[in-house]
C-alpha cells in the first residue's frame, strides 16, 4: 500500500501541483511571518542591549510606594542625589541623564527622523562615554548641539553648520558642534538624536537642576547586584528605585518581544486565513482524486486491502504532498521574511542591522503546518472512499449523494447560520466586551454558509441563466456543469468567498469610520486651524502667544492640561480661554450653557454621570500645587474623541501649574481656512517643522491615514488568500476537465468546436467565481454593519456607509479571477483528442 501510494503521487504530478502550490503559499506566509518578526525583534533587542552596556545600575524616581500606591508628586533626581550615588562604595562614576523630544529639520526645512522618533538629550561633561565623538567637540551653551552621525549624513550637516530644531515650539538655530555615534535603537531604526550640554538640556526639557535618570558605573571587581544593594542602602527608597543594567536589558528585550507579538499575531491570523482557504482546495482535490480512482480503490479492496489500508494510502499521498509543500514553503517564507524587512526601508522605516533569524521553531512550524493541514484535509475523502463497498464502487452506484445526506447537511448548515446570526445580533446590543461574541458569531455564520453553499448554488447560479443563454450551447452547458456537482462548486466558491468577505467587511468599516471622523471634526470644531506638535507632545505657552498676536487671527485658545484630584480621584483638567472657546467649538450642550470663566466650568456627560453632577453643582478641585478651589458646573456637553473632560478658564488653572504646557491651540481667522492664512500662521511660528498647522480636513485625513494604511495592509495580506482561491479554481477546473474527458470528446464529435469548448469552461469558471463573490460581498456587508453597531456605541457620529463603487470593483475582480483561472483548463479541454477522449475510461 505504501508503494502504491507513492506511485500514485508520482503518476499524478500535474494534478497535485496546484495543491502543492496552495499549501506552499500558506506555509510560506506562516514561515515568512515568523522569520520576519524574529529577525526584527532580534535586531532591536541586540541594538537596545548595546545601549545598556555602559549602565550597571540605573536610578529612577519612584512613581509608587512599597505597597504599589501612587505617590502624590513624582520625586526629583537632584544634583545632590547624583553626588551621593557617585560616592557609594563600589561606584566608579555617576551620570545624570536628561531626555525629551527634539525635532531636527534638514536643509530643506523638512522633519528628520519621523514624528515619534525625534529625540534629544544631554552630553555629560567634555567626554561622554555613551556617545563617542566622530568629529568636533562637546557642546557648550544653548548655541551648540551635537547630532548623531546617521542624522547628520541624511540631512547633509557638518561641524560648523547651523541647524534648525525645536523642543516644544519655538525654533532654535544652534551650531553643530560635533557628530557622534550611538547604539540607540531609535536612531538605528531611522530616528534622530540631538544632544545639548547638561544645563541647556535641563532648561529646554523643563528639568531645571534635575535629571530623568542617574546611570551609575560599577568599579572594577564590583558586581551589578552588589552596587544595586549599596545604592538601595544609601539612597532614600521613598524617592528612587534602582535597576541593574542587566535587568534593564532584559526588560527592554521583553518589551520589544511583546510589541512584536501583536504584529506576529496579526500576520499569523492572515496566514491562517490563507491556510483555511487552502484547506478547501486540498479537500476538494483529494475528493476528486479519490473519485477518479474509485474503481482502482475498489479493486484493491476486492483483492484484500482493508478500509484502514485504503485510508492510510490516501494519507500517505497527503503526507508526501504536505512534505514537499512544507519544504518549498519554508524556502519561500525565508525569502518573504527577507523581502518584508527590505520593504520597510522603501516605506522610510529603517531597521537595526542584524542577521536573518531562522529558528528551529520556524522550521518545525513550517513542516508541521504543511504536513498536518494537508493530511487533515485529505482524511475525510480517504475515509469516505474506504467506506464504499467494492461492488458499488465498480458499478458507480455510490456516485450520487443520498437525499438523507443532503437533508442532514442543509439542516446542520441552517442551524450553524442561525446560531451565528443570533450571536452577532446579540453582540451588537452589548455595551462592552462584545468582541469575543462577535468573533464567535462570525465563525459560526461562515461555517454555516459554507455548509449551505451547495443548496445556495442552484438558485444563485440559475439567476445567471438569462445571461448565459446569450452564449448559446456553451452557456447552457456551463450552467449545467456548475450545478452538476454542488459540493464541488461550493468548495471552490467558498475559498473565494472567505477572502472577499473579509475584504468587503474591512472596506465597509473603513469608509464608515472616515465619514464619522469627518462629521466629528465638522460638528465639534468651529476653529479654522488647530496647532499642535508633530509628536502630539506638549507645546510651549509661547506658541499660543505668538498665534494670538498674528495678523488676521480673530480668536484663539490654548488647550492646557493640568492634573488634579477630585473626590480622591485623579482627574485631568483642560484649561481654555474662557472668552474665546465658545467661538472655536460647536459642542452640543445638553444642560445649562457653554460658559467658561471664573469659577464656572463645563463638563462632559461621562464626568457628570460619574460624579452625579448637574448644572449648578459645586465641586472642589485640588490642584497640582496642593491648593483647593470650588468650581461650579455651568453646563454639560456631549464629549467625543477630540474634545472631552472638564474645562475651566486658564486664568484659574495656570497659576497652579509648575510647568504650564499646551496640547494644542485652536485658531479662528478673519478670512477662514485658506492657503494664505495657513502660510501666515506657519511663518509666525518660524516655519517650524515640529509644529503642525491643520484645518478640519487635514485632521480628518491624518486620522484616516491610519485606517487607509491598515486597509491597504489587509488588502495585501488577504491577497494571499485570493491567490490561493485562484489556484483552487484552476485546480478544480483542470481536474473537472480530466474527469469529463469522455464527455468533452463526445461534444466535439457531435459538432462543438474548440472555441465553444473553451467558452464553456471559461463561463463555468466565471459563474463559480461570481457566485463566491456575491456570497463574500453579502457576508462582508453584514459583518461590516455588525462591527459598526459596536463602534456606534463609542462614536456617536458613526453611520453605515456602503462603498458601492468598491463593491462593484470587488465583484468585477471576482469575475476576472474566474476568467484568468480558466485560461489553462479551457485550453487543455479544447486540445483534447476527441477519439482518445471517447475511448477514455
Amino acid at each position: 500500500m505504501f508503494r502504491t501510494a507513492l506511485r500514485n503521487v508520482l503518476a499524478h504530478k500535474a494534478r497535485l501541483l496546484m495543491t502543492v502550490l496552495a499549501v506552499m503559499l500558506g506555509v510560506a506566509f506562516v514561515s515568512g511571518t515568523l522569520v520576519f518578526t524574529s529577525t526584527i525583534s532580534d535586531a532591536y533587542q541586540k541594538s537596545s542591549a548595546k545601549g545598556f552596556d555602559r549602565v550597571d545600575v540605573a536610578v529612577r524616581p519612584t512613581y509608587q510606594d512599597s505597597e504599589g500606591n501612587k505617590v502624590g508628586r513624582t520625586p526629583e533626581l537632584t544634583r545632590a542625589l547624583l553626588d551621593k550615588a557617585a560616592k557609594v562604595p563600589g561606584a566608579a562614576s555617576a551620570t545624570g541623564v536628561v531626555t525629551g523630544f527634539t525635532a531636527v529639520a534638514d536643509k530643506d526645512g523638512e522633519l528628520v527622523g519621523g514624528d515619534w522618533q525625534s529625540a534629544g538629550g544631554n552630553y555629560w561633561g567634555t567626554k561622554d562615554a555613551r556617545y563617542p565623538l566622530v568629529s568636533g567637540h562637546a557642546p557648550h551653551g544653548k548655541d551648540e548641539v551635537l547630532l548623531d552621525s546617521r542624522t547628520a549624513e541624511r540631512a547633509g550637516y557638518q561641524v560648523g553648520d547651523t541647524v534648525r530644531l525645536s523642543v516644544d515650539g519655538p525654533v532654535l538655530t544652534p551650531t553643530v558642534a560635533g557628530v557622534f555615534t550611538t547604539d540607540d535603537g531609535n536612531v538605528a531604526a531611522g530616528g534622530s538624536l540631538a544632544l545639548f550640554d547638561t544645563p541647556t538640556a535641563q532648561q529646554l526639557f523643563g528639568k531645571k537642576g534635575t535629571y530623568d535618570e542617574i546611570d551609575v558605573r560599577a568599579a572594577t571587581g564590583t558586581s551589578q547586584s552588589a552596587l544595586k544593594a549599596a545604592l538601595d542602602k544609601a539612597l532614600p527608597s521613598r524617592l528612587v528605585e534602582t535597576t541593574t543594567g542587566k535587568q534593564l536589558a532584559d526588560d527592554q528585550a521583553q518589551a520589544i518581544s511583546a510589541s512584536m507579538s501583536g504584529l506576529r499575531q496579526t500576520l499569523l491570523v492572515f496566514a491562517g486565513i490563507a491556510l483555511f482557504v487552502g484547506t478547501f482546495i486540498i479537500a476538494n482535490t483529494f475528493t476528486m482524486l479519490v473519485a477518479q480512482r474509485t474503481r482502482e480503490l475498489a479493486l484493491m479492496r476486492a483483492v484484500g486491502a482493508s478500509r484502514r489500508q485504503v485510508t492510510r494510502s490516501v494519507l500517505i499521498e497527503a503526507f508526501a504532498v504536505g512534505a514537499v509543500a512544507g519544504v518549498t514553503g519554508l524556502a519561500a517564507g525565508i525569502g518573504i521574511g527577507a523581502g518584508l524587512r527590505s520593504l520597510l526601508g522603501s516605506f522610510g522605516a529603517s531597521v537595526p542591522d542584524g542577521p536573518l533569524v531562522i529558528s528551529p521553531g520556524t522550521v518545525a512550524a513550517a513542516l508541521a503546518v504543511g504536513i498536518l493541514i494537508t493530511m487533515l484535509a485529505a482524511w475525510l475523502p480517504g475515509r469516505r472512499a474506504a467506506k464504499i463497498p467494492p461492488v458499488a464502487a465498480m458499478s458507480s452506484v455510490h456516485a450520487q449523494a443520498t437525499t438523507k445526506s443532503l437533508v442532514l447537511r442543509n439542516t446542520l448548515g441552517a442551524l450553524f447560520s442561525a446560531a451565528g446570526v443570533a450571536v452577532i445580533l446579540a453582540a451588537t446590543t452589548m455595551k462592552s466586551d462584545a468582541q469575543g461574541p462577535m468573533g464567535l458569531g462570525a465563525v459560526l455564520l461562515i461555517i454555516g454558509v459554507f455548509i449551505l453553499t451547495p443548496l445556495l448554488s442552484r438558485p444563485l447560479i440559475a439567476a445567471a441563466a438569462p445571461v448565459l443563454r446569450v452564449f448559446g450551447v456553451s452557456g447552457k452547458l456551463a450552467r449545467q456543469n456548475s450545478v452538476r456537482n454542488p459540493r464541488r462548486t461550493a468548495a471552490t466558491a467558498s475559498a473565494l468567498m472567505i477572502g472577499l468577505t473579509l475584504i468587503t467587511g474591512m472596506t465597509v468599516m473603513a469608509g464608515s469610520l472616515q465619514t464619522s471622523i469627518d462629521k466629528m471634526a465638522g460638528s465639534a470644531i468651529r476653529a479654522d486651524y488647530v496647532v499642535s506638535m508633530a509628536n502630539r507632545g506638549p507645546l510651549s505657552p509661547d506658541v499660543a502667544e505668538r498665534v494670538a498676536a498674528t495678523d488676521g487671527v480673530t480668536a484663539s485658545s490654548p488647550l492646557r492640561n493640568g492634573e488634579s484630584r477630585i473626590d480622591g480621584k485623579t482627574e485631568y483638567l483642560t484649561g481654555v480661554d474662557g472668552a474665546a472657546i465658545g467661538k472655536l467649538t460647536d459642542l452640543k450642550v445638553d444642560d445649562g450653557s457653554f460658559t467658561v470663566g471664573g469659577t464656572r466650568a463645563v463638563v462632559d456627560e461621562d464626568r457628570a454621570k460619574e460624579y452625579g453632577w448637574k448644572t449648578g453643582s459645586e465641586f472642589t478641585v485640588h490642584f497640582e500645587d496642593g491648593a483647593a478651589r470650588k468650581l461650579t458646573v455651568a453646563g454639560i456637553y456631549e464629549g467625543n474623541d477630540m474634545i472631552n473632560g472638564i474645562m475651566l478658564d486658564n486664568k484659574v488653572l495656570t497659576p497652579h501649574l509648575t510647568d504650564p504646557s499646551d496640547m494644542q491651540v485652536m485658531v479662528k481667522t478673519a478670512d477662514g481656512a485658506s492657503g494664505a492664512a495657513k502660510d501666515t500662521l506657519e511663518k509666525a511660528l518660524g516655519s517650524n517643522p515640529a509644529i503642525k498647522v491643520q484645518d478640519k480636513r487635514d485632521i480628518s485625513n491624518e486620522i484616516a491615514k491610519m485606517f487607509t494604511l491598515i486597509l491597504n495592509m489587509v488588502y495585501g495580506l488577504l491577497g494571499m488568500a485570493v491567490i490561493v482561491a485562484v489556484l483552487g479554481v484552476i485546480n478544480t477546473l483542470a481536474m473537472s476537465v480530466f474527469e469529463r474527458s469522455q464527455e468533452i470528446g463526445m461534444l466535439r464529435a457531435i459538432g462543438l468546436d474548440r472555441k465553444a469548448v473553451k467558452r464553456m469552461v471559461r463561463l463555468e469558471s466565471l459563474v463559480i467565481s461570481l457566485f463566491g463573490g456575491v456570497l463574500g460581498i453579502g457576508l462582508g456587508v453584514f459583518f461590516g454593519w455588525a462591527a459598526g453597531e459596536l463602534l456606534g456605541t463609542k462614536m456617536p457620529t458613526y453611520e453605515l456607509v456602503l462603498p458601492w463603487g468598491r463593491m462593484a470593483v470587488f465583484l468585477l475582480l471576482a469575475g476576472v479571477v474566474g476568467v484568468l483561472a480558466a485560461l489553462w483548463p479551457a485550453r487543455r479541454a479544447s486540445r483534447l483528442n476527441m477519439l482518445a477522449a471517447i475511448k477514455a475510461e
